[in-house]
């Protein structure tokens, strides 16, 4: 089963992609396909000491720049690495596909390469920490604008993957909003409200912004746009609790002999709130698998994103949901 990485995307460049790929060979047993110019991708290959290991390249002339336009790329750049990478999962030479480049281009290419599903509007879903166990939040990204029952496609796909990736029998699914009550948020939030609780799901009602981590539901819905600044205020809280302790400690004598104390408890909670932990973000409402991770993605984060791209596909995630959706003649009937 071969995962396809876009090695030339990403603001760490080649080298550190390569090094993600290769981790994912040698510790997970994955096999990798790395797309990207064939003699850059070689040279690093020999740097990281990967003889033998199972991994291949395939080469890709071109490279979608960070800051180019999805539509550009998409047009004149055919044989880009990201396209390259998406077209071997469409030809069923890779089970799935990683990029850490433009996630626009990324996005708009697995959506333009693998098709979505019918009727549905593609999302990108992310495993956040809690109190309790992980819980996803979808859509962070692919969507700014959305209608009711696009919140609702949302909701169905995030309680499939919770369940299948997750193995959470009755994932409970919340509503993002600006309160509990259901008549809380604005008009797409509070019919999407009506359309969540008439649904099958195990629908909890509106989650609060301050109960995101609390982990008393497994599925949280909203908006790209919302989605995104909630997401990347996540991260960037993180690090600056991390950073904050890391300044109060610093010569304070006292604090550094309870920081060793406490040594293994700070690394435990490093490690629970760092997204290279979670690797990549699917893209849940494509024909196949497709993983975008954070354009700063270090090899650990490159190396899990694989292993979640070989997880899903393994599972045949996509597969399922196609055939969960085509089964929601309510879901089509009102888009």
């Amino acid at each position: 089963m071969k995962i396809a990485l876009d090695a030339m995307g990403g603001d760490k460049g080649p080298s550190t992609l390569v090094q993600g790929a290769v981790r994912a060979a040698r510790e997970l047993g994955t096999e990798v396909i790395l797309v990207g110019q064939e003699d850059i991708l070689s040279r690093e290959l020999s740097r990281c000491g990967a003889k033998g290991l199972p991994i291949s390249i395939k080469h890709a002339s071109q490279v979608v720049d960070m800051a180019e336009s999805p539509s550009d790329a998409l047009r004149r750049k055919k044989d880009s690495s990201v396209r390259v990478a998406f077209d071997l999962v469409k030809a069923g030479e890779a089970k799935g596909a990683v990029s850490a480049g433009n996630s626009g281009a990324t996005l708009a290419t697995a959506m333009f390469t693998l098709g979505r599903i019918k009727g549905i509007r593609p999302a990108i879903a992310t495993l956040v920490p809690t109190l309790k166990e992980p819980s996803l939040i979808i859509d962070v990204g692919a969507n700014v604008d959305c209608k009711p029952h696009h919140l609702l496609q949302f909701g169905i796909m995030g309680a499939l993957f919770v369940r299948e990736f997750l193995k959470n029998e009755n994932p409970r699914v919340g509503l993002l909003s600006i309160g509990e009550e259901g008549s809380k948020g604005n008009i797409q939030v509070k019919k999407a409200y009506d359309l969540l609780e008439a649904s099958n799901l195990n629908f909890c009602g509106n989650v609060e912004g301050r109960d995101v981590f609390k982990g008393e539901v497994d599925v949280i819905v909203c908006d790209g746009f919302v989605g995104n600044i909630c997401l990347k205020l996540s991260e960037g809280l993180a690090e600056s609790v991390i950073a904050m302790l890391r300044n109060e400690i610093e010569g304070n004598f006292l604090a550094i002999m309870g920081y060793g104390l406490a040594k293994k408890a700070f690394k435990r909670f490093k490690k629970r709130v760092d997204y290279a932990e979670y690797g990549g973000a699917p893209l849940l409402g494509v024909k196949g698998t497709a993983i975008i991770c954070h354009g700063s993605s270090e090899p650990k984060a490159v190396m899990n994103a694989i292993g979640v791209a070989h997880n899903l596909a393994a599972l045949n995630l996509a597969e399922k949901l196609q055939a969960s959706m085509s089964n929601r003649r309510d879901i089509l009937r009102i888009i």
